[in-house]
């Protein structure tokens, strides 16, 4: 935000601020946002600028995380030792108050609140969530790279807008919570993947084991909304509990029990799920073989 506001400065007066203007909002998000859509923020001619203003002014989770994070710059991020030392100039307890967002959020969905009192969603529910809140963060930068590309920051700023191009290029709500930015991380490459390979004895599991429901499921023959880069799958739910789908010849845990008895990845934490789209009914499905008696002959 400070690059947008310098940027801004530079095209309507020829140079860029000076050190005290800019240094002056500290880490006061909410305060840069404020001096950017009151003097560095375009919205004539495009529908969509005036969406990005609409936004960034009243959406209130959006407001609630730009709080939350401007005072953990200011001082919140020392509320642990200021607590202890008893400092006199406290902040606000920065876990607290997410934590409060994020049920905020829980709260006005019923389906994920319904979802909660079951134990085997919980994986599912937090993974929609943490997906929410990343949206409201692409969003956000979103409307502020649109500036770049719509002139908003005049010649010198088109000049910068390679580096926001992936951003600035997402205008409809289906275009947002799609990337999964851990993949360029070196902590994400090099950490071990936990797919785990299948083996004939799995598979005589699968095929004998009474306790062992399983079911093949097609793209073509589902009726909804496909989560899976894969056109099949197979999910299987071992002894009423742990629920697994696999895919391609590995398997990749479907709720949060089987994530921790076999130490498998969720598929979307594999890269194998479209971030965006959920596998809950896929868990459902698997909860749900242990109901089925099996064909009598």
């Amino acid at each position: 935000m400070k690059a947008h506001i310098c940027l801004g400065y530079f095209d309507q007066h020829g140079k860029y601020p000076d050190f005290k203007y800019v240094t002056g909002f500290s880490h006061d998000l909410e305060k840069l946002l404020k001096e950017i859509i009151e003097k560095y923020f375009i919205d004539a001619e495009y529908p969509v600028l005036k969406s990005d203003k609409d936004f960034l002014q009243n959406d209130i989770d959006l407001k609630e995380i730009m709080y939350i994070i401007s005072e953990f710059g200011k001082l919140a991020r020392y509320y642990n030792f200021d607590k202890i030392t008893d400092y006199p100039k406290q902040g606000i307890n920065p876990k607290q108050h997410w934590q409060n967002f994020e049920n905020r959020i829980l709260l006005s969905n019923p389906e994920a609140m319904k979802k909660l009192e079951n134990q085997a969603f919980f994986d599912e529910v937090h993974r929609d969530l943490y997906q929410y809140i990343l949206v409201i963060f692409e969003k956000f930068v979103s409307a502020l790279s649109h500036q770049f590309n719509f002139g908003g920051l005049g010649e010198k700023g088109k000049q910068f807008y390679t580096p926001f191009y992936d951003f600035a290029m997402l205008f409809f709500p289906n275009d947002f919570g799609k990337k999964d930015y851990r993949q360029k991380t070196m902590t994400y490459q090099q950490a071990p993947r936990q797919a785990h390979k299948r083996t004939l004895k799995d598979e005589h599991e699968r095929n004998h084991n009474p306790n062992y429901k399983s079911k093949s499921i097609s793209q073509q023959g589902f009726d909804g909304e496909w989560p899976f880069y894969a056109d099949e799958v197979i999910i299987e739910c071992r002894d009423s509990h742990w629920c697994i789908v696999t895919i391609d010849g590995y398997d990749y845990a479907l709720n949060g029990s089987a994530k921790g008895l076999y130490k498998l990845e969720n598929a979307h934490d594999a890269g194998m799920a479209i971030l965006g789209k959920g596998t809950g009914d896929f868990l459902k499905m698997a909860l749900d073989l242990e109901r089925i008696k099996p064909t009598e002959n």
